[in-house]
This record gives C-alpha cells, structure tokens and sequence, in this order.
C-alpha cells in the first residue's frame, strides 16, 4: 500500500511541478514582453558602438594605406635625390677638367700642364674626401678577406713584404667609414 501511496505523491508533485513550469513560462514570456523596450534599446545601442568600431577600423586602414603610399613615393625620391648633392659639388671639378683640357690644346709647356692636371686631381680628391669617401691604404699591410679581393700572388720581394699586399691593382674606398669598393690587390709569397 505504501507503495501505491508513494506513486500518488509522486503524481501530485508532478502536477504541482508541472503548474510552477506553467506559471513561469507564463511570467517569462510577460516579462520578454514588457522588457522588450529595454532589450531593443541594448540592442541599439551595441549596433551603434559596432558601427562606430567598424567606421573607426576602416579610417584607420585607410590612413595606413595612404601612409604606406606616402613613405613608398618619399623613398623614391630620396633615392632619386640622393646623389644629387654629390653630383653637384662635383660640377666644379668637371669644370676644372673642361679648362685643363682647353690649356692642353693651348699650352706647350709640360710642367704647366703636370701641374694643372695635379690641381684637379688634388680638387677631386678633397671633393671626394669632404663627402666622405676615403681612399683605403692597402700597400704593404697585411691581407684582409673583410677589405682586400686577391688578383693573383706573387713572390715577394723582400722578407718584409712576404704574405703582404705588394701592390694594388684597383683602390679600396671607403664611404663614411663603410665600405663601398674592396681594393683588388697582389700579394707577396
């Protein structure tokens, strides 16, 4: 009997549970009902902040975009350019090249001319050397696979000389420290 007893109880407590789950989904759906204004005003809301983000992330793309074209457009002129300063602080030695080479057809005198070519040599050199280019002094130290490129060996012709540089075939240069030409050199066995 108990056990019929047990079975009533548990259909009642179904019936009331299944009352409380009415009632709950009644009220729940009163409450969307009623709190929908609120809901459509959140929603609103996160739409507009959504579409603030999206509009900020496109201006920001688009100003990266126009930066990189902007520095890409810089870099080619700079490199255009980059000479520029060079080239014209060398006009005045192409000058003096234009006036020693008239002075040749004119002069007979070797020793003036020795002497004009001298003063343009001399002209470009310090040109050259206020820009930062620097000859590299290769005869008679020590090979360096860093600076020197070796032409050919030969022997040397004193003991001092033995694995040094004997001569240089091309000069060495140096731009502001850097090397811009490694000097091709001969070196004593």
């Amino acid at each position: 009997m108990q056990e019929q007893t047990t079975t009533t109880d548990d259909l009642k407590n179904e019936a009331t549970v299944d009352e409380l789950n009415i009632t709950t989904d009644s009220d729940n759906e009163g409450n969307t009902h009623s709190d929908n204004p609120d809901q459509l005003d959140i929603a609103d809301k996160l739409q507009k902040e959504i579409d603030e983000q999206k509009d900020k992330y496109i201006r920001l793309f688009a100003e990266f975009d126009n930066y990189k074209r902007r520095s890409a457009k810089e870099r080619i002129e700079l490199i255009q350019t980059a000479g520029r300063e060079v080239i014209t602080s060398l006009l005045d030695v192409l000058d003096d090249c234009d006036r020693a080479e008239k002075q040749l057809q004119k002069s007979e005198d070797i020793e003036q001319i020795k002497e004009g070519v001298q003063l343009v040599f001399g002209k470009l050199r310090n040109t050259l050397l206020s820009k930062g280019v620097k000859a590299m002094e290769s005869i008679g130290t020590d090979f360096d696979v860093e600076k020197h490129e070796a032409i050919t060996e030969i022997p040397a012709p004193t003991e001092a000389l033995k694995d040094k540089i004997v001569d240089e075939v091309t000069k060495g240069y140096y731009l502001n420290d850097k090397i811009i030409r490694f000097a091709k050199v001969v070196l004593g066995k």
